[in-house]
């Protein structure tokens, strides 16, 4: 629980975001809210060397930063993702993790059919064509009909099962892939291993957190299992696909293209070859983005904030102390 007296409330770094609603939230439950507009471990430690909670965009939350933080209990993500925490030192330090899993979904999962969808349809490459002088003669990619086409899923979490409603009506079969999925949605089906999803997938959506065992998931053996001509898309972590595979997968003609929302590296470095391949379909970590996500990013962990001093704990936990 907070402890007596005014509680104090940091965010780290609101991610870009304004988190003013959440600051209003907070306040008016009487929390003393400071902003430190930094994901610098020193200045963060600076800045909260007092608080009972923090609000986390990006910034890394390890051991050494809450041995600094000796007050810290209670910590809530800007996200659904929570691998910039470290859960270990959460949990030994008897501390609380949240995370916000519904936020954005919706948006998260239109972003991924558009990307999809736009694969499957060569629109980078008809875009090219016209901004170069071409018309029609010119565009000599033929895209495959959509509902002849397979969409794979890895993982059937909230933004995979609101993806498969979206895609069935307009692919030809929704397969999925995941071990630890109990929720299985209608009409989609159930692949029990990756070798037995991979090779029947025309485009593979990636939807799973980032952790040991799925970093570099998306190697070369990975990518040589999937149909010939296919697609990737990736809305979850950058670090689950491996861009040196991806790149020579493209090269080689294996792959036909990828729509990548996230990037191992973000923002990219100047001279990153992932910026200028021309199979390769951009977004710059927005799939989130909406105009009802702005405001869910920064009073969603606000809201778990206030559960937690009401009632002892958050609406959503991802580590549970007790």
């Amino acid at each position: 629980m907070v402890a007596v007296g005014r509680p104090v409330v940091v965010f780290t770094d609101p991610a870009e975001l304004d988190p003013g609603p959440g600051v209003r939230l907070l306040q008016d439950a009487g929390f003393e809210v400071r902003v430190a507009h930094s994901v610098d471990p020193d200045v963060i430690a600076s800045v909260a060397y007092d608080a009972d909670a923090l609000i986390v965009g990006y910034a890394r939350v390890d051991a050494a930063l809450l041995d600094r933080l000796p007050r810290v209990r209670m910590i809530a993500t800007m996200s659904a993702g929570h691998d910039m925490v470290d859960p270990r030192a959460v949990r030994d330090r008897g501390c609380w993790l949240a995370n916000l899993p519904g936020a954005a979904t919706e948006d998260v999962a239109v972003h991924a059919l558009a990307s999809a969808l736009s694969l499957v349809r060569r629109l980078p490459q008809a875009d090219a064509v016209v901004r170069g002088g071409g018309w029609s003669t010119d565009f000599r990619e033929v895209p495959r009909r959509a509902g002849e086409v397979t969409l794979g899923l890895v993982g059937m979490g909230r933004i995979a099962r609101t993806l498969a409603r979206l895609a069935a009506p307009v692919f030809g079969t929704v397969v999925a892939y995941d071990p630890r999925a109990a929720d299985w949605p209608d009409g989609v089906e159930r692949a029990d291993s990756l070798d037995a999803l991979l090779p029947r997938t025309d485009v593979l959506s990636l939807h799973v957190p980032l952790t040991d065992e799925t970093r570099g998931l998306v190697d070369a053996a990975f990518l040589g299992r999937l149909r010939p001509g296919g697609f990737l898309v990736n809305v979850s972590r950058g670090e689950l696909v491996d861009p040196g595979a991806l790149l020579a997968a493209l090269d080689e003609g294996r792959l036909a293209g990828a729509a990548l929302d996230v990037l191992p590296v973000e923002p990219p470095p100047a001279g990153d070859p992932l910026l200028t391949h021309p199979r390769i379909q951009l977004s710059p970590h927005s799939a989130f983005l909406s105009d009802a996500s702005i405001r869910a990013y920064v009073t969603g962990p606000a809201e778990n904030i206030l559960a937690w001093q009401r009632t002892g704990r958050p609406l959503t936990p991802v580590v549970d102390p007790t």
